[in-house]
Formats: C-alpha cells, structure tokens, sequence
C-alpha cells in the first residue's frame, strides 16, 4: 500500500476486538462517533436491521462475524447439537435486509464452514470471517485503481448515498475509486447526494471524505440535473447492494434517476461493487427483492413530526437502474463495459 492509499484510508466501521464485534454507529454520524458492541448474533442481527451498519459489503462482514459469536454460545449450550441450533440463528441473519445479496452470500461461506469443523468451531470461524473481512479490503483497493483509470480527463463527478468505507469493510467501492482517483489528481470536485431520507450522503459520505481530506460539496438530489448542465461532472459513481446476471443494477433509492439524468446530459455512470454483490441467480433486476421500509423515516425527522397530519408515504429503499444506462461495471476482477448477460457471464466465468 503505497503512502495515499494510507493517507486515504483511515475509516473502518467494524472491527473485532476483545471477542466481541465493535461497530460505528451510523445512526449518529456525524454528530456523534460511537461504537455499538455486540456480544451475541441477536445484536449483530439488530444491528444490521436498525441500519446501525449499511451498505451491502459491510452487512455481509457483520453477519459472518455474527455467525462467530452464534457458533460460541451454541457450541457452549450444546456441543453435540450445536450444527442444528445454529440453523435459526443464520435464518436469523438472513431475515434482517432482503436486498443485499453479500448478506445471503456471507451466511453461506458460513454455513459451508459450520459443517466441515469438528471441534470448537470458534477460531476456525473468526479466521473465516477476518478473511472475508480483509478480502473485502483488498477488492475495494483494486476496484479503487481499475475505476479511477475509466477517468481519462480531470473532472467533478457526483455521488449518490455512501458507498465508501462506512459501507464495505474499509476503503470503499464507488468511495474507493474518488479515492485513488483524488489521489492521483484525476478528480478535482466530489458532489454527494445528500440521500434521503436516512441522508446517508450528508452525514456519512461527507463525513467520511472529511475524515480523509478530501473537500465535498453537498447537492439535494432534485439539483443533480441542473448540476450536470453545467458540465463540470464527468462522472456519476455509485456502489450496488445486488447486480442482477444482466448487469441492471439495485442501488440506493435515486440512482435510478440519476442515471436516466445523467444519459441525457452526457455524463457517464460507473457502478463499483465486489463480484459477490453480483447475483447470477437473478436474470434480470425485476426479480431483486426491493425492501420497503416504515413509512416513518420519510414522515418524521429525528422523531419530530414533519409531514402534514394524515399524510402517508411510499419508502422503497432501493430501485433497478438497468444495464442500458449503465455505462461500466468495476470489480476486483476486471471492468465490464457496457454491460449485458453475456459480459457479466463471461466475468463470473473468469472469477
């Protein structure tokens, strides 16, 4: 890791320590920095149902660290039946987010492990779930190099909720490539959705940034089209909680409009994500399960009433931008252009 990658690089929102698993409460971000310490997979599972952690590489981090802490209290309860009871706690992890595919993902590199160990199974999990951790790491740095080389001419670009480090297990995906792009001096202007109504873009994405020195430039997301007609923004990049075997792609919910904006005005979209974010069993992105969340978070901010009385709302969590409006797809394992069936098949195929 050379000297920028250091300096640009320094946010991890989980960490196993102490043997128990530490994370960043991104609920608090960025007023407050606070760790939530999980002892047991009934906290690890809330965590990730209250969005104590996001983004679709660090779930599935966190459930295979839960996986840890379920295989220690089931092996102490019940050491000849442990492989069983440990079915409703994995179910457990799965039925936290739907959309996510890393979390489905983790929980099977788990539940393959869980079945071949025959002793106390907790040092041979926690090495798999620190692999899994640091691979991840690993990916986010080579995505961040193979994106930032699509930049050919210095520009701006706009991003869309936080796909950084805060989302993955450090460094980030889309984050990862305005990284190693801000660092060799391929980017001169980073703009962030602010992302409602979690507002992931202005209290996370911008936080993290900042926590790297990296200056950012907050835009509601109704401004993104007239920002792109003053043609500074080369490109749009974002990350992905599941890419379907087509190349149509679930996001954050408004990345579908930003693409369809962003086609109009010539600017390009880059999706950043590790090959497991891509699901090969779904053809296409109408068959991605798209979570739809309280209707709470869009009528009140903060516990406070804001929508009028007796309004209701509509609060799908993600939305498919399809493979048309996507103009390239970065993996650890390569770049695929213009993506279809045939491009993400002949990727999977090499990976």
């Amino acid at each position: 890791m050379n000297n920028n990658e250091i300096k640009y690089d320094q946010v991890r929102p989980v960490k196993w320590r102490d043997d128990a698993l530490f994370l960043i409460d991104q609920r608090l971000l960025p007023r407050v920095h606070e760790e939530i310490v999980c002892h047991d997979v009934a906290a690890v599972a809330h965590a990730i149902r209250e969005m104590v952690v996001r983004g679709a590489p660090a779930i599935g981090i966190t459930a295979a660290y839960g996986v840890v802490l379920a295989a220690r209290s089931r092996y102490q309860e019940a050491p000849d039946t442990w492989k069983q009871d440990i079915e409703a706690d994995l179910e457990l992890l799965a039925n936290t987010r739907p959309t996510a595919v890393n979390l489905f993902w983790a929980i099977d590199q788990m539940r393959k492990l869980v079945q071949s160990v025959s002793t106390d199974p907790v040092k041979t999990l926690l090495q798999k779930a620190q692999a899994i951790h640091q691979a991840d790491i690993k990916a986010n740095h080579a995505m961040g190099k193979l994106g930032a080389a699509l930049i050919e001419q210095p520009c701006a670009v706009l991003t869309h909720c936080n796909a950084g480090a805060l989302a993955t297990g450090g460094y980030g995906t889309a984050l990862g490539v305005i990284r190693a792009a801000y660092a060799g001096k391929r980017i001169h202007q980073v703009y962030a959705d602010e992302t409602r109504p979690w507002l992931q873009g202005a209290r996370l994405t911008a936080w993290e940034l900042l926590q790297d020195g990296i200056p950012v430039t907050l835009v509601v997301e109704g401004a993104a089209a007239h920002l792109m007609k003053q043609g500074e923004v080369g490109w749009v990049i974002v990350g992905s909680d599941r890419i379907a075997a087509n190349g149509d792609v679930a996001n954050k919910i408004g990345t579908y409009n930003l693409a369809v904006t962003a086609r109009y005005h010539g600017v390009k979209v880059m999706v950043v994500a590790p090959t497991t974010t891509i699901d090969m069993n779904m053809a296409e992105g109408a068959e991605i399960p798209i979570e739809t969340r309280d209707q709470s978070e869009l009528l009140d901010l903060q516990g406070q009433r804001i929508a009028a009385k007796g309004a209701d709302a509509w609060n799908p969590v993600f939305d498919v931008t399809p493979a048309g409006l996507v103009d390239a797809i970065v993996t650890e394992k390569g770049v695929v252009r213009s993506p279809d069936a045939e491009k993400m098949a002949q990727l999977m195929a090499g990976s």
